[in-house]
């Protein structure tokens, strides 16, 4: 759409989970280099950037009911032409459905936290609809199995629909990374530590008993049924497809930009957004991460959710810089 520019709203997740059989290395890297550039080159004030770690010290820790809490404040303060973003860096998992009878089998996605209050994506997808007519909400999620994060998206790039151009010549797979996914048992197990429930048929019974109203929208039985997608603003940029994993690398890693540990999917974003001054769409970020990260021995493939015409919208809504008047091209002006 045409006339953003208004407010520019975003909340950047970063968990490390540090001192845990769980532990990642570059998330909260990630987050606080976004900021940067989201300060830098997109025209956001920092004090409109909400950044919520796992780091030792931090006041506001990104536990499930923080993070919802912080969307939700974002969307609350949104009007027509704003640019939302959600950036969030840390383990993502599968959850089987609540009632076994119900979707077939398949496992949604979820995000996290560092509490373990899983946010999904039957979450975002109420978040996105609450989100005002004519602004935008842009998710970015560098964790594992995040593609189809926004319930009901629809698929632009990913396993169905291919990015486009010629592929990358792929080198040999890495294998000193960490994925950034913890097992539906792993999730269940420490759960079912903290909750003293030994005997519970799904996941969605220790988090109802822990965090009760908290807890996810698709763990309470009166939630609606799905609806067909409507036509909105919501834009989702993964990490990886729905069945894939997302790559945390560690500081020495010769991909991580500047020596610094850091998600593999949010190097290659910065590395894209770093070679591309100019608006790219959104689109086109996707197809040249992935191209990214085929180049650097990834075996990961960031995907786009979104409508049509938000695939071929800037990232961001970056807008054009006006052409600077220098000396020389005032003197060749004519003269009236």
């Amino acid at each position: 759409m045409e006339g953003r520019g208004k407010k520019k709203l975003a909340t950047l997740v970063g968990c490390n989970y540090a001192g845990t059989p769980n532990e990642l290395q570059g998330c909260i890297n990630d987050v606080v280099a976004l900021r940067d550039i989201l300060v830098g080159r997109f025209g956001f004030a920092a004090g409109d950037v909400t950044v919520l770690t796992d780091e030792r010290g931090s006041a506001v820790l990104p536990t499930g009911a923080n993070i919802k809490r912080a969307l939700a404040g974002m969307v609350d303060r949104a009007a027509a032409g704003d640019v939302l973003l959600f950036h969030y860096s840390g383990h993502g998992t599968l959850i089987p459905p609540v009632m076994p009878h119900h979707g077939h089998g398949e496992r949604d996605e979820a995000i996290v936290p560092c509490d373990f209050n899983l946010i999904t994506d039957m979450d975002f997808r109420r978040l996105v609809d609450r989100v005002p007519q004519g602004a935008s909400f842009t998710m970015v999620s560098d964790s594992c199995h995040s593609g189809g994060l926004i319930d009901l998206e629809k698929e632009q790039i990913g396993p169905s629909v291919l990015s486009g151009g010629a592929p990358a010549a792929v080198a040999p797979t890495r294998a000193r990374t960490t994925a950034r996914f913890l097992p539906y048992t792993t999730v269940v197990n420490h759960l079912s530590g903290v909750s003293g429930i030994d005997e519970a048929n799904h996941v969605a019974d220790h988090l109802l008993a822990l965090f009760g109203a908290d807890a996810s929208t698709k763990f309470h039985h009166h939630h609606d049924a799905k609806q067909p997608a409507r036509p909105d603003d919501g834009i989702l940029l993964s990490g990886c497809q729905t069945d894939e994993t997302s790559a945390d690398l560690p500081e020495d890693d010769e991909a991580a930009t500047g020596g610094k540990a850091c998600g593999a999917f949010s190097n290659a974003i910065q590395t894209v957004l770093a070679s591309h001054p100019s608006p790219v769409s959104n689109r086109k970020l996707v197809a040249m991460a992935r191209n990214v990260l085929s180049e650097q021995g990834f075996d990961q493939h960031p995907c786009l959710y979104c409508s049509d015409a938000n695939a071929d919208a800037p990232f961001l809504w970056q807008q054009e810089e006006p052409l600077a008047v220098t000396a020389a091209t005032e003197s060749a002006m004519p003269t009236l």
